[in-house]
């Protein structure tokens, strides 16, 4: 189920940081007093009534600034409404409507999305000032006074957005389509492999890096299944991208992320892996997605007895934490492997949606338990009654115990083995929570 998008635009200086932290709950966008110092987009997700949405916090908008950075910034601004569900338009009370904010709602409204207007920096609780109302002027509807700084009328605010949230599609994904998307750093081969699994040349493939900007959705059936791949923008430290454009694929990738069922990350064999590979990879992890390693352009690498298996073990020793994730040697160039890459993506995704029933889960889970004792503090073991499966891909588990606060990484890191053990789960994450029982004998 993939999550809405809320950007949140407007002039610079009114806010659009302060609120963003405040709505994620930690301070990940720089606040300053200084317009512009939000250059890029920031995204971050939160939760609002039970329903996760992804935040796009963005440079302010200048609509005649000649200047390259604030150029620069309208468009990081205009990418992200694109991208959008719902538009936050944030203004400032204290510098009242300005002919700026004018020329931002008119482009709002040319977008046609759903647009929240709010006013900053309204700081006391009751009625609301008589300057506010002025921007209503504005045409967008309802304005509602927040203030970012002391966390007034946010509820308001969120209860606005939600409105306007697409509904939840229980069934998204489930007509009979698998989703993959092609990941990884600029030049790792994406375009090439998305060309030979679908044996036409429907992405551009250059040697130069970042050529692909946009998510390119393209369908496939075959013998193994209907499927949409989709081939991302090359993902890159934000430090070294320098062309405006690519600034904003990061997003877009991070929508093919959201809205895949299986990630394909491709590693540059003639490279190795390099630590953006592990910030790429740990975004599929971190949103729970199937994952396959594609270790690409194998047949440009000279070999010796055992090149495959130190490769192999490097990416397994770079990627512990995603040691779940099967590993392939490719290459799209010759189409070396690629049958095996479909036959690995539908076994993942099988792998994925699996359920167990409670009575297995909590016969394995008793077994455990009994092989290695839960964790103790100051005398007192964690106790776990019972277990269930709450959810499929991820493979989610809630553990029913005395006091989650006695449970230790360590511990779900042996559980979790042993799931793997007894049942496979191979090429997806599983995750657990833990709910204190009612009634426990604390």
């Amino acid at each position: 189920m993939s999550k809405p998008v809320v950007a949140i635009v407007g002039r610079p200086n009114v806010g659009k940081s302060s609120l963003f932290n405040t709505l994620y709950g930690e301070r990940i966008s720089i606040v300053h007093d200084t317009p512009g110092v939000t250059r890029d987009r920031i995204y971050a997700s939160a939760r609002w009534r039970e329903r996760e949405f992804t935040m796009i916090d963005t440079g302010g908008i200048e609509p005649d600034s000649s200047d390259v950075i604030l150029q620069g910034m309208r468009l990081q601004a205009e990418i992200a409404m694109e991208t959008a569900d719902v538009i936050l338009f944030m203004c400032d009370l204290k510098s009242g409507l300005t002919a700026a904010d004018e020329e931002i709602a008119v482009m709002l409204r040319k977008s046609q999305k759903p647009v929240v207007v709010c006013v900053n920096k309204v700081d006391y609780v009751g009625e609301p000032p008589a300057e506010m109302y002025e921007f209503y002027n504005l045409g967008l509807g309802e304005v509602i006074p927040i203030s970012a700084a002391h966390r007034l009328g946010i509820g308001e605010l969120l209860d606005a957005l939600f409105e306007h949230f697409p509904p939840e599609d229980e069934n998204e994904g489930d007509d009979g389509r698998i989703r993959v998307a092609l990941i990884g750093r600029p030049n790792a081969g994406k375009s090439s492999l998305t060309n030979k699994m679908t044996g036409d040349n429907r992405a551009i493939v250059s040697d130069i890096a970042g050529t692909t900007r946009d998510a390119i959705d393209s369908e496939v059936e075959n013998k193994y299944g209907r499927f949409v791949i989709v081939d991302t923008a090359g993902m890159r430290k934000k430090s070294r991208i320098e062309d405006v454009i690519e600034k904003y694929s990061m997003v877009r990738a991070l929508s093919a992320i959201d809205h895949a069922q299986v990630c394909v990350i491709l590693i540059d064999a003639t490279v190795g892996i390099t630590e953006q590979d592990t910030r790429v990879a740990g975004l599929a992890h971190d949103s729970g997605k199937a994952c396959i390693f594609a270790i690409n352009k194998w047949d440009l690498v000279d070999k010796t007895t055992g090149t495959l298996e130190t490769m192999e073990k490097a990416v397994k020793d770079r990627f512990a934490f995603m040691d779940y994730a099967p590993v392939l040697f490719i290459s799209a160039k010759t189409g070396q492997r690629v049958d095996k890459l479909w036959e690995t993506i539908v076994k993942v995704h099988e792998q994925a949606g699996r359920r167990l029933t409670t009575g297995v889960f909590n016969d394995m889970l008793s077994e455990a338990v009994a092989m290695v004792p839960t964790p103790q503090d100051k005398g007192r073991h964690l106790k776990i009654y019972y277990g269930t499966q709450v959810a499929t891909n991820p493979p989610t588990f809630a553990l029913f115990v005395n006091d989650k606060e006695l449970s230790h990484f360590s511990y779900e890191r042996y559980l979790e083995n042993q799931i793997r053990k007894n049942f496979g789960f191979e090429g997806t994450p599983i995750r657990f929570f833990l709910r204190n029982k009612k009634g426990n004998d604390q």
